[in-house]
């Protein structure tokens, strides 16, 4: 590899390489840079593994613990739980409690770096570096 500006290198911890006239990116990835991460739907839905979090069937939509008309905040990790269509409307306007119905998840805020590795289309532990695999455990 022939390059014209052979005084400029890229140096690694144990590696020097020359550094290249053109750098193609192949692919783009956003990565978030906030400490949070966004409530969103399509999180909640991912947060949940699409499963029910009241009789652990496949679910389409979501559901505030606490309804958003008795002061539950609409966009809170915490507040909000996959569900399938029957067991939101069966529990309709009403806590879990109140609804006889008990929750089977515990619901919590997602990491920021496990939103990296969605974006990036990691599915398996294996293909991610050793130190971005231990911040999602």
């Amino acid at each position: 590899m022939e390059h014209a500006d052979s005084a400029r290198v890229i140096r690694s911890a144990t590696k020097e390489f020359p550094a290249p006239l053109v750098v193609r990116l192949l692919r783009f990835v956003r990565v978030p840079y906030r400490r949070r991460l966004p409530w969103s739907r399509a999180g909640v839905l991912e947060r949940d593994r699409r499963r029910c979090g009241y009789c652990g069937g496949r679910a389409d939509s979501i559901d505030h613990i606490l309804p958003t008309s008795r002061g539950g905040d609409p966009r809170s990790w915490l507040n909000t739980v996959a569900a399938c269509v029957p067991c939101n409307q069966a529990k309709a306007n009403h806590t879990p409690d109140e609804a006889g119905m008990q929750l089977r998840i515990e619901p919590f805020e997602p990491k920021v770096q496990r939103a990296l590795v969605l974006a990036l289309g990691v599915t398996q532990a294996e293909s991610l570096p050793p130190w971005l695999a231990a911040s999602l455990a």
